[in-house]
């Protein structure tokens, strides 16, 4: 057996032995149980290593190729890059660099343009099973260095320049797969539903390694079917048709996703009896969502994570759940509050960034996160280090906190809060509605369940939604927020200048 000594490669192994004909996979209309997973992996792991690649980058929509090509990159002991469709062509074109990518797996279902001088064809080298599901091809490229035992290099889209190559080794990986199977009581006969790009760390290592380790079944529907449309657009009646189809048991989702969903449900009134566990995470998210959610019979269960430890940190769960908090640290990790409120983790902590001196595993990585924990290690978070403003009555402020509030009001769809050294609070907002008055009154309905340092006092309407593509949203949905301040600046001096004069 290769794998160099993965606990998931033996797990295929022991399921394939075990129970071959359970299904493994689920994409689309194909499914593949254990035994014929199994193969195809050991099949690809040899194709990759005949043809002398050792770093593997995976341009795929959700489905069994990607999570073929993941898993013998895996197998064959290579190191695996993810690159989300999300991307641009720049920040693909930099991952590629960056990372020294010298071989690519790309979808057959894309487009088979790509942008990469003197790319060499190896589509001959892959098996049968790939070879209808893959094209492979070589890309020139000089090795760079990396840090010992990389196994993957995630990139981070963050919320400024270039994509971030995190490192992390399969021991890292592993370790958090095991505690979500463990944390959504994931077994055998247990159906999870991928929504989220496998390219994103948290359903690469939630949606894919933890059900394999229990030898449960991975549904793979393409982003497409299950609603989404780019890095922002959802429909949430696909992602209803999608449960429902796969009876699934679990979910991952962002905040965005499960407000569209908990919106949807109200809606239509359908309540989703197979869901046990829907984990939310990826950003700060509304108690007054996690309420309508639960009104709504969804089992939400929030986490918090980040890459640089292997996705997830800390989630609440079946067992020990507290609302309004982000859940307990996984059983591995450690958890202290620095003086200054940030919150540090060690015991699962990445190799170093690509191109950067390593990092220790064993030390604290600084979250950037502020928060605290209670008197029975809950985790509560209040905001983002760098995001925290301080007024000029001197009282701090997370604009996350007041945003996630805003954002629940039906009347308005986006919100950027600003106020640093400022007397009061004003923001940015994107209304769903043409009516002045009705996002007033959202923001009045929000304020009066906020001390009043947190309030907005005066707000302006967005020109148009906030977006990856007028640079103002990252691609995973964070605001960015020096470009939002810097698309209106004018209009927020005047919502200060008209209150002096």
């Amino acid at each position: 057996m290769s794998g160099h000594g993965s606990r998931i490669i033996a797990a295929l192994h022991r399921h394939a032995a075990e129970s071959p004909e359970r299904i493994a996979l689920v994409g689309g209309d194909h499914r593949m149980d254990y035994a014929s997973l199994l193969a195809a992996v050991q099949a690809l792991a040899e194709s990759l290593r005949t043809s002398g690649g050792t770093r593997v980058g995976i341009v795929a929509d959700n489905g069994i190729a990607w999570a073929l090509s993941d898993l013998a990159a895996l197998h064959a002991g290579l190191v695996s890059v993810p690159l989300p469709l999300f991307f641009s062509a720049q920040q693909i074109a930099h991952a590629i660099a960056d990372a020294g990518i010298d071989l690519l797996l790309i979808d057959r279902r894309l487009p088979p343009q790509m942008a990469l001088p003197g790319t060499q064809d190896l589509s001959g080298l892959l098996p049968p099973a790939a070879a209808s599901l893959l094209r492979l091809l070589g890309v020139p490229a000089q090795a760079r260095p990396l840090h010992a035992a990389t196994r993957k290099i995630t990139y981070t889209s963050g919320t400024t320049g270039s994509p971030k190559g995190v490192c992390l080794g399969i021991e890292q990986q592993e370790r958090v797969a095991e505690a979500l199977a463990q944390a959504s009581g994931a077994n055998a006969q247990s159906q999870h539903l991928c929504v989220l790009p496998l390219a994103t760390l948290l359903e690469n290592i939630g949606g894919l390694y933890a059900p394999l380790l229990v030898g449960a079944t991975t549904h793979l529907p393409s982003l497409g079917a299950v609603g989404l449309d780019g890095a922002s657009g959802f429909d949430p009646g696909k992602l209803l048709l999608q449960i429902e189809r796969a009876q699934a048991n679990s979910l991952i989702l962002v905040p965005q996703l499960l407000q569209a969903l908990v919106a949807a449900i109200e809606t239509q009134a359908a309540p989703l009896r197979s869901l046990s566990f829907v984990a939310v995470g990826g950003a700060m998210v509304s108690p007054t969502l996690l309420g309508r959610a639960t009104r709504s019979g969804l089992p939400v269960y929030e986490g918090y994570g980040l890459s640089e430890c292997a996705s997830v940190v800390a989630l609440n769960t079946i067992a020990h759940a507290r609302p309004g908090s982000v859940g307990r640290p996984l059983p591995h990790l450690r958890l202290r509050i620095a003086d200054d409120g940030e919150v540090q983790v060690s015991g699962n902590g990445y190799l170093g960034y690509v191109g950067e001196p390593a990092h220790e595993p064993a030390t604290e990585v600084a979250t950037g996160d502020i928060g605290h924990l209670d008197e029975d290690g809950f985790l509560h978070l209040t905001g983002r280090k760098k995001n925290i403003f301080v007024t000029a009555y001197g009282r701090n402020v997370s604009p996350e906190w007041v945003e996630s509030e805003l954002v629940q009001q039906a009347a308005i769809a986006q919100a950027a809060v600003f106020g640093e050294a400022r007397p009061y609070n004003v923001a940015v907002i994107v209304p769903r509605t043409r009516e002045p008055t009705a996002v007033q009154a959202a923001v009045d309905a929000v304020n009066r369940g906020l001390p009043d340092y947190a309030r907005i006092h005066r707000w302006i309407a967005a020109s148009q939604p906030f977006a990856p593509a007028n640079d103002q949203l990252t691609p995973n949905g964070r605001l960015r927020r020096a470009a939002i301040a810097l698309a209106y600046r004018i209009p927020l001096e005047s919502l200060y200048e008209e209150t002096a004069a």
